[in-house]
């Protein structure tokens, strides 16, 4: 069993918003989320970092009180939500992995039947509706049916129907899978926009890439489990002792990799393409002795650079799961939106 390593010395507990204990939920014989615990501080944005199946989205249910908790406890801002799921829900906003907003309703329209489940007054629905139309860049489309949406237009609009009441509190479930490059870069932005404004953020994501840059604290979760959470900071600081370079060769032979570690001990080799070795060492990497062995050995380095040490890194050390396994699965995840 993995131990679990958790890092609440930066949390004061009075300052915690969300308080989870031991939740454990299971499907027949399948545990989707098997004891986890962590605290969420007010005004965090915190990450939920994990591959396809790993429990994230389980997780989020249970918080939401979308699915009821088999065992331990959640509380959020004081209220006891495993004993009554529903207690918090005024201060939440979900935005569910896939939407569930209405096809046959207009964008405008969609946003106020949102905003009248939460028992905002009429004038003061279609206000807010208008304003978060025009701050997503949705207002040329407002009068226009939601299944017309592009993809990034879908996502926007379930976001903004997320917090159309202002919560506390916001749910956000793979934000930006399957959505065009810039879409994603205006959600990425509203997200940080409304971080800054205090509103704590709980966000479950494949992209290790857009945990490193939104979050500050980030849960790995395997099968189940945490494995680990900590600071961003903190979870960089190991690897970035770490120099890593990127060589690419015009032939790789089979044992190539063997023949690089009996020669280059004090270094660690790892084929990340057809053509491209990737070198890691904790001392400064030489890479005219590269140029010396391919010369040598009959090789053609066609290209060499230098690469930042990321989360990727922190990723794959930590839960064994290489960061092409879960890109693999963001494609699956893309191709059914």
């Amino acid at each position: 069993m993995m131990k679990i390593k958790q890092d609440f010395s930066i949390l004061k507990k009075d300052n915690s918003i969300i308080e989870v204990v031991d939740l454990t939920k299971k499907f027949d014989d399948i545990t989707a989320v098997d004891n986890i615990s962590f605290n969420i501080k007010r005004g965090e944005l915190f990450g939920f970092l994990g591959p396809n199946g790993a429990g994230k989205t389980t997780t989020i249910n249970m918080l939401t009180g979308l699915a009821r908790v088999d065992s331990g406890s959640i509380r959020i801002d004081g209220f006891n939500c495993s004993k009554d799921p529903k207690a918090a829900q005024h201060l939440i906003g979900i935005v569910p992995d896939e939407s569930n907003l209405y096809p046959e309703l207009t964008g405008f329209e969609n946003l106020c039947f949102c905003a009248s489940l939460y028992g905002m007054k009429k004038v003061k629905r279609e206000e807010q509706a208008k304003k978060l139309l025009e701050q997503f860049g949705l207002s040329e489309v407002s009068d226009k049916k939601f299944a017309a949406y592009s993809k990034g237009m879908k996502r926007k609009l379930t976001i903004a129907a997320g917090i159309i009441h202002d919560p506390k509190i916001l749910f956000l479930d793979e934000p930006t899978t399957g959505i065009d490059v810039a879409s994603a870069r205006q959600i990425r932005n509203m997200i940080l926009k409304l971080h800054s404004n205090g509103t704590t953020i709980f966000l479950t994501t494949h992209y290790i890439e857009e945990a490193e840059r939104l979050c500050e604290r980030i849960a790995f979760i395997v099968r189940g489990k945490i494995v680990l959470i900590k600071s961003v900071k903190d979870l960089l600081m190991p690897v970035l002792r770490k120099n890593i370079m990127m060589i690419s060769f015009s032939n790789i032979s089979e044992n190539l990799i063997n023949k690089l570690s009996k020669e280059f001990v004090d270094f660690n080799f790892d084929q990340v393409s057809s053509d491209t070795i990737r070198v890691e060492s904790t001392k400064p990497i030489d890479l005219g002795l590269f140029f010396g062995f391919a010369k040598v050995n009959g090789l053609k380095i066609t290209e060499a650079r230098r690469a930042n040490p990321s989360l990727e890194d922190v990723f794959v050390e930590i839960t064994g799961i290489e960061a092409d396994i879960m890109r693999k699965e963001q494609g699956k995840r893309k191709e059914r939106v």
